[in-house]
Formats: structure tokens, sequence, C-alpha cells
């Protein structure tokens, strides 16, 4: 029992049943016992590893990638990098020291952390202010600088939450978390069919919604369309929208169930790519992808810096290079490399993105 299960439990016997949307929202977000609130999830210490975390390469091939841009957009006098979900900022470290071998590009860049947890902001700027790059942390993408923008969305819209349906005697009801006869947090569905839904679709059929995330994006593609720039989107997630549930919770990098014990526990969904890059389209702005994290890495030239960096570096270290680059591209079912998949949406004048063989 945590205190944030208890709280979830007294929400629930006094408003009724929640959504799994809401849950979710406190489960991560709440400002006293949050997951993302209250430490640092990442690494062996945490619950689960990202990409920057695994090599260096990462970032560097991500942060080339926005220098190639900047370049091929005509190298503007100032432009806003602004990375989503930062986590300790070890991906835009790497990226700002490979983007510092470019003539002139430090001095346009504004760079941009969008983060809401106290803690990871801490990390990132422990980490990041020895650099001597000015940057500004904002909770949410309004208010961006009116200038071309380079986002980066790297693992951020999986840790959004959703909406789920169920479909029940040939109707969409929302699945909702409520409490047994035991006091236990289960998941039930709402008397009330949702009619927006027409999908059709058999008997017991599930259906998320990342309502949060789907908004986010239109805001990224709407400024994107009003001053000019590119995103990128890369996370675990499907090309074409479907059905089932895959809704997971990490711990101690194991699965474990996330109703037991709100606010210990990583709580993620696959992103659905389709919709996103619908979103972006709607709002005029062109897309490239989604393809497998694999082929993008090694477009950029993954394996190429990864034997570059082994010439210089011990037997252990050259080994350590090696299963990171390995790692990142394995295409294997269920592995990084093809679970992973990477989205571009960008203002329609922008430049062709490197990566994505156009």
């Amino acid at each position: 029992m945590t205190p944030l299960s208890e709280e979830i439990k007294n929400l629930i016997r006094l408003e009724g049943p929640i959504s799994l949307e809401r849950y979710m929202t406190i489960a991560l977000s709440d400002p006293r016992y949050g997951y993302y609130m209250t430490r640092d999830p990442f690494g062996a210490k945490g619950d689960f590893t990202t990409s920057p975390e695994i090599s260096q390469i990462f970032g560097e091939l991500l942060g080339l990638w926005c220098a190639d841009l900047w370049i091929r957009m005509g190298c503007p006098a100032a432009i806003s990098l602004v990375e989503l979900g930062p986590g300790r900022g070890t991906l835009m470290h790497d990226a700002l020291r490979a983007m510092k071998s470019v003539k002139g590009l430090m001095s346009a860049v504004r760079v941009t952390l969008v983060e809401t947890s106290p803690t990871l902001r801490d990390a990132q700027r422990q980490l990041l202010e020895p650099s001597g790059i000015p940057i500004q942390w904002q909770s949410d993408v309004a208010s961006l600088p009116e200038l071309p923008t380079l986002f980066i969305a790297n693992e951020f819209f999986d840790a959004l939450p959703v909406r789920q349906y169920q479909r029940s005697q040939g109707q969409w009801h929302e699945r909702l978390i409520g409490l047994n006869e035991q006091n236990k947090l289960i998941i039930g569905l709402a008397q009330e069919p949702e009619r927006a839904i027409t999908l059709d679709a058999i008997e017991g059929s599930l259906l998320e919604r990342c309502l949060i995330g789907e908004a986010i994006m239109d805001e990224l593609a709407t400024h994107i369309a009003h001053v000019g720039g590119v995103g990128i989107a890369i996370d675990y997630g499907h090309t074409q929208s479907g059905l089932g549930e895959t809704l997971q919770a990490m711990r101690g990098h194991d699965y474990v169930d996330p109703l037991n014990d709100p606010g210990e526990a990583d709580l993620t969904t696959h992103v659905d790519f389709q919709r996103l890059a619908a979103i972006a389209l709607r709002r005029g702005n062109t897309i490239s992808g989604p393809i497998l994290q694999a082929d993008f890495l090694e477009a950029l030239g993954i394996r190429q810096r990864g034997e570059r960096l082994q010439k210089s570096a011990t037997v252990a270290q050259a080994n350590a290079i090696a299963l990171a680059v390995n790692r990142l591209t394995d295409r294997s079912p269920k592995q990084m490399g093809s679970l992973f998949k990477v989205l571009c949406f960008r203002h329609s004048s922008a430049p062709n993105p490197a990566g994505f063989n156009e």
C-alpha cells in the first residue's frame, strides 16, 4: 500500500470510478507522490533504460541530424531546439557536443527543455549548465519561441496517459478504475456507451486512444506550420492503427501489475504513429516515415561512428560500444531496432531530413 494508492481509493469512494487516463496522470504526475515527480527512473539503478543512456552515439547522431537541417535551412541566425521529456538531459548533452563541431550553429541555437519533473529538471541542469549554453525550461509546449523550430521527442509519447474502450454487447464502453469488495483497484466498464466511437469490431475488442498525446502533436504541428521547422518522434509503437491493449508497468526493469502500488512503477503504452502522422498532415506538415529505428540509425552512420570510437577504446570499451550499437539496431522481434519507430513531421518548405532515404 502506497500513500498514492490510498489517495486514489479515496478519490474513487468520493467520485466513483475514474478513467484510466486520470489514473495514469495521478500515478505519474501527482506533485507529491507521482512516479516522475519523485525520482530519477533511468539506467541500471532505475526502472528502465532509454536509447541515450545506452550509447552516446544516439544523441550525437541526432545532434548532427539537427545540424544538417540547420545548414540546409540556410543557417538561420536563430533557431529553437526543443526536446520534450528530456530525461536526465543525456540526449541533449550528447547532441550539443556534436553540434559544436558545426561553425556558427551554437550562436544560433536556443534550447528549450519541456519537463514537468523537478527531480529531472535538477538532473538536466547539473549535466547541461557546464556547457555554457543558455537553456530554458517549460512545463508544456505553449508559448514556445517564435523561431524556426527543431523538435526532438524521444520516448515521450509512450509515457502519456491513455483512455481505453472495450467492445461489449455491440457498443464501446470506456474502461474505468474502481474498487472491488476487497478494496482493491480493478478495471471495469462504464455503464453508458461511447456513442462517438463507431468503429466496428468483435465482442471484447479493446481500443486505446492517447488524447493527450494527440493534442500535443496538434500543437507541435501547428507551431511548425506557423514558424517553420522539423520535428522527430522516436518511440516504441506501431505504424498502423489497430486494436488491443498495450498498457504496461515497469519497476526495477521487470513488468508489474499497472494497478499495484501506483506511483512506484512507470506506466507506458505503444504509440499509434499512424494517428500522430494524420494529425500533422491535417496541420499542413509533410511526413517522413515512420521507419524502423534500426533503418534510421544505420542511415545516419551509427555503425561507422561505433567503429571509429572503438579504434581509441580499450578492449572492454570496444566490446561495450559494439554491444550498445547492436542493442539499438537489433531487428529481432521485440528488440529496439524494430520495436522503436521514427516519424518526422516538417514544414512544407523544410528540407528532406537525413535518414529517411528520400
